[in-house]
């Protein structure tokens, strides 16, 4: 197999210019691609911006920045950058019929040995990649954490077809570009830290309907409690410190009386028949008029990027 050389980035929203950022760093020459062409050069210069600040802040030498700027390309030709790329990931809209469509596409003008990902959060790659007739076994899901050029958690999830070999050579891409790189060796909704998310967001949401805290102070108790424990030790070191008896005593007791429906809590659906859909109608489960999400995103990427700096981060 040859060595990754060429990237090519579908999509310039939220997370493509973070993603091409990425790869340029890692060393690849890398294409933001989109169907219009002005978007495209503005998705690069958006991944160069953040380039830029990842070495305002330390987090890039300035020379390796001044060269992944150089190997940013923008472009609306979508078949003569794929069938010259090493790696393709796409950035769309989650809407299934979509993906299956582009996946089609790529994999009939693809070379047999370019690998084909998307960033997916949670749609099955097993279902994306069921219209690949020639080489389903290349298609996996690179899940960047948003904003990604910070985050360093990329998930790559294995389909049913999926080549574990082909897995472990992006593993490899992902550690070079300066990523943590987990393996999903099953497809299953949520990928592994959707997963989990889900499990605490389902429990915070019921806990907020039954009355037992309110939005404000369940937040507070993630952030100021053990949400800030997580990046020093995960949930398996935790359960054997404090000791596996405790912890099973602890379950046995607690989950009784967790929130156990297959399904959103009503909570959800009153705030919508409410027309509350969150900061996009200015409230949810917060009133978003007095509270910015400017400074909600900002104080996010500090803390991130302090987090980076530290031993830690490392």
């Amino acid at each position: 197999m040859p060595e990754f050389k060429r990237a090519v980035v579908i999509g310039t929203g939220m997370m493509g210019p973070g993603i091409a950022a990425t790869f340029a760093l890692g060393g690849l020459r890398t294409t933001v691609l989109s169907r219009d062409l002005e978007r495209a050069h503005a998705g690069k210069a958006q991944a160069i911006s953040l380039i830029s600040s990842l070495a305002a802040n330390d987090l890039a030498e300035p020379e390796a920045a001044r060269d992944a700027e150089g190997l940013l390309l923008g472009s609306a030709d979508m078949d003569a950058e794929v069938r010259n790329a090493d790696i393709v990931v796409e950035s769309v809209p989650e809407d299934m019929e979509f993906k299956q469509k582009l996946f089609r596409r790529l994999d009939e003008v693809a070379a047999p040995h370019t690998v084909l990902a998307s960033n997916t959060s949670g749609l099955s790659i097993t279902a994306i990649a069921s219209l690949c007739a020639h080489h389903p076994e290349r298609v996996l899901t690179t899940h960047f954490w948003n904003p990604p050029y910070l985050m360093p958690l990329v998930e790559i999830v294995c389909g049913k077809q999926t080549s574990l070999e082909i897995a472990e050579r992006v593993r490899a891409l992902m550690l070079q570009c300066g990523k943590v790189p987990v393996i999903v060796k099953k497809d299953r909704p949520g990928q592994l830290g959707n997963r989990l998310y889900q499990a605490v967001i389902r429990e915070a949401v019921n806990m907020v309907a039954e009355g037992i805290a309110s939005v404000e102070d369940v937040d507070l108790a993630v952030r100021k409690g053990f949400g800030l424990r997580f990046p020093a030790y995960g949930i398996f070191e935790h359960q054997d410190l404090v000791g596996l008896d405790l912890a099973s005593k602890v379950m046995e007791y607690v989950s009784k009386d967790l929130y156990n429906a297959p399904h959103a809590p009503p909570l959800y659906q009153e705030l919508m028949k409410a027309g509350h859909f969150g900061v996009s109608t200015g409230r949810g489960f917060y009133d978003w008029k007095d509270k910015s999400a400017d400074g909600v995103k900002s104080r996010r990427d500090r803390f991130l990027i302090a987090f980076l700096k530290s031993e830690f981060g490392e």
